[in-house]
């Protein structure tokens, strides 16, 4: 075939790019996802792609926001601020704990796009209808979603581990095996430390954590 002969490519554009690593990502995974793959992809040079995006960290970034996009935000506030605040911290952290690789990388990142910066300001409306002052809803949503995705991060990753099973085995028997009279504390929380779902324990972690951004006065 000629070059006549040849579709057109699409032009080039960060959209397009994106959109290609989304699609890798979800059929082989964030690893796949390389300037190289990218640009053999779009059938271009991985230098074309810079003029788009400038680095990994960058497409890292572009990729979370488009995962950002699906995600139901409230209008504001209202008498039911605190359970659409635990509403979208769970569903966030549901969304990373789906790509465990993206939730690594985003916990060195500084987002940037329209939709992380939507859902900032969302956090920022329902603390403030919650009592927080400027200050306190500032500072809490960095804490909140710092911690949301530490979290998704560190499921993602025993999710992956062939041995997380015989790990968390491990643990479990040998705080069950604890005595009194060796370690008091462990053998007084007893099941306790192992009772509550997943779920559970994520909202009432952001509950805690509200609860301390509200009364905790910033310096």
């Amino acid at each position: 075939m000629s070059r006549r002969d040849r579709p057109a490519k699409p032009p080039l554009s960060r959209e397009g790019a994106v959109a290609v690593a989304m699609r890798i990502m979800r059929e082989e995974g964030l690893a796949r996802v390389t300037m190289r793959r990218l640009a053999a992809e779009l059938d271009t040079g991985p230098a074309s792609l810079y003029v788009y995006v400038a680095n990994m960290a960058e497409l890292h970034g572009a990729i979370l926001d488009e995962l950002l996009a699906g995600l139901d935000l409230p209008s504001g506030g209202g008498a039911r601020w605190q359970e659409e605040l635990r509403q979208i911290l769970c569903t966030y952290t549901e969304l990373l704990i789906g790509q465990p690789s993206l939730a690594r990388s985003v916990l060195t990142l500084r987002p940037s796009g329209p939709h992380y910066v939507r859902l900032v300001d969302t956090l920022l409306g329902l603390l403030r209808a919650g009592g927080a002052s400027v200050e306190q809803a500032a500072w809490g949503v960095d804490l909140l979603l710092q911690h949301v995705t530490a979290t998704a991060a560190e499921q993602g990753a025993r999710d992956e581990q062939v041995t997380a099973e015989s790990e968390q085995y491990a643990l479990v028997t040998a705080l069950r095996e604890a005595t009194a009279a060796d370690h008091p504390h462990v053998a007084e929380a007893g099941a306790a430390l192992f009772s509550g779902t997943g779920p559970q324990r994520l909202s009432w972690m952001i509950d805690v954590l509200v609860a301390g951004i509200r009364t905790v006065p910033t310096p």
